[in-house]
């Protein structure tokens, strides 16, 4: 083939430090735009992004030429120092250290959007550690 063509759809999830509810419905905006916006810098397009006040979950395109890892990273670096230099709360604000990222395949990016659009609803029937237990079991992999 002459062409590469990827489209490799990434749900990505990751907490805020100690799971601190840093995220107040007043900030949400502020801080889903300036991720959209990182992302996109990074060749990214995002689908969506909502979050709980100790958690965010992201749904985009990983752009070919930049691992998970790196991408992740930036985003939880860059949004950390956003959040801090415009004292958009009263506290030092990071994210955790780990993130969870799950490929979606084109078939279910649909609902993977729709439950991200539905954060709200769904916390109110689950806590974060329950949800997160879930996709721990559901892909197979070790919580350790």
């Amino acid at each position: 083939m002459p062409h590469s063509f990827n489209k490799i759809w990434i749900h990505a999830i990751w907490a805020t430090k100690e799971r601190e509810p840093f995220i107040h419905i007043s900030l949400e905006q502020k801080v889903h735009q300036y991720i959209a916006e990182q992302l996109r810098e990074q060749g990214c397009p995002v689908r969506i992004i909502n979050s709980m006040p100790d958690h965010i979950h992201c749904l985009f395109l990983l752009n070919p030429q930049k691992s998970i890892a790196e991408v992740i990273k930036q985003i939880k670096g860059s949004s950390s120092h956003f959040i801090n230099q415009n004292d958009l709360i009263s506290e030092k604000f990071a994210w955790q250290t780990g993130y969870a990222a799950f490929s979606v395949s084109e078939s279910g990016v649909e609902k993977v959007f729709q439950y991200i659009k539905n954060q709200k609803s769904h916390h109110q029937k689950k806590m974060f550690q329950q949800k997160y237990d879930d996709f721990i079991k559901l892909y197979g992999l070790n919580n350790d």
